[in-house]
């Protein structure tokens, strides 16, 4: 019997990925799976539907029809209360959940006896790479944003010999070296920029130099669990600024992309290390939407303090619909491959520590604990 997987449109706002491409679905309906795209689902990402039609998939014309039935709902944001009221009992719900925000569709899901893998919640392990949409997504980003950068930093950034002098290159700061700040690295360097960044993890300074940029060296080592940084302590925040201040300062732009999870972003640039910046000088903080490493950063909007551009981007990798869109399909796919059997059923026994990891809820019950312990204090 072949699994059907439904992919819907992106409803939320500026949401321009989609969770599949023809490409997959193509490899998906040759193993005997039954595909269903909502229609226009892939457009803003430059997937129109005639490319699904063509790799075997059923274009659907709205929500009602596309969820009849289904067994395997795959997204890239988290389906809206309205969408869950439609789902079946047993339907298994696929793609970045962030459950904290959305309290109320992860209640109805576990109502529903609806079965939900935060892909968020992929554990970062070696056999898990491919499903790790977390760094397919971070990539996407850290790329849009030194181009973000780029486009609002008055300076060239490569160096030019010219017949009216010597242009110098731009200097390009990156804060946290993670998979989003080594892709900003690798396309500054790449446009020719000066190129410095800074993590408070020692490991991260191997791949920064391979990466031909200056990692500043500072004595603390904040190695955390799961390839994240630990939280510094007091005196540890103080030496880390004041390095970092003064790296800001003779920046023409700064890429941040430090974050705790669940936590709030760190704090890393003060209003007064804004003051001391070049004029002209661009930030863009990646942290924007878990607070902002910046302390002068709004989020989704660009601001100009002290002559210095201040962006506080959202969702980045949507920019980079196209590409982005291909790789969380993949991450899917890979994903999907662990959940299906070989009957291409999906599989009854939850104990592989991918998907253990991953399950939100289950069976009428919340499996991750710290989204249960909010759903209670909410008295959900």
């Amino acid at each position: 019997m072949p699994l059907v997987i439904a992919v819907p449109k992106e409803l939320a706002e500026a949401e321009m990925r989609v969770a599949t491409v023809p490409e997959i679905v193509q490899k998906l309906v040759k193993a005997g799976h039954e595909v269903r795209i909502e229609h226009d689902a892939g457009t803003n990402a430059y997937y129109p539907d005639d490319l699904f039609t063509a790799a075997g998939a059923k274009i659907v014309p709205g929500r009602a029809g596309l969820f009849k039935g289904v067994k395997v709902v795959l997204t890239v944001q988290p389906l809206t209360p309205a969408d869950v009221n439609q789902l079946d009992e047993g339907t298994i719900v696929i793609g970045f959940m962030n459950p904290a925000r959305n309290l109320e569709t992860v209640r109805l899901m576990r109502d529903r006896r609806v079965t939900a893998f935060a892909l968020e919640f992929v554990p970062r392990i070696t056999r898990a790479q491919g499903m790790d949409a977390l760094s397919s997504q971070a990539t996407a980003g850290g790329y849009a944003a030194t181009i973000l950068g780029a486009a609002h930093c008055p300076k060239f950034l490569p160096m030019l010999t010219t017949a009216a002098g010597t242009i110098r290159p731009a200097t390009v700061l990156i804060l946290g070296a993670g998979v989003a700040g080594l892709m900003a690295i690798a396309t500054a360097r790449r446009l020719g920029a000066i190129v410095e960044a800074y993590d408070v993890r020692r490991a991260a300074g191997e791949q920064v130099r391979s990466l031909g940029a200056k990692f500043l060296e500072l004595e603390i080592n904040a190695e955390g669990q799961g390839g994240y940084a630990r939280e510094l302590t007091p005196e540890e925040k103080v030496q880390e600024q004041l390095m970092v201040s003064e790296a800001v300062a003779r920046a023409d732009i700064v890429i941040t992309t430090a974050a705790i999870p669940g936590r709030r972003a760190p704090l890393l640039i003060t209003k007064e290390t804004v003051a001391k910046m070049r004029p002209g000088a661009v930030i863009v903080d990646l942290a924007a939407e878990s607070g902002g490493n910046c302390e002068l950063t709004r989020p989704g909007k660009t601001v100009q303090e002290h002559n210095v551009t201040i962006i506080g981007p959202l969702n980045l990798p949507a920019q980079i619909a196209f590409h982005a869109s291909q790789m969380y399909a993949k991450n899917l796919q890979s994903f999907l491959a662990l959940l299906v059997d070989k009957e291409g059923e999906p599989v009854k026994d939850f104990s592989d520590e991918i998907l253990a990891g991953s399950l939100l809820v289950h069976a009428g019950e919340v499996r991750h604990g710290p989204t249960r312990d909010l759903l209670a204090g909410g008295a959900a």
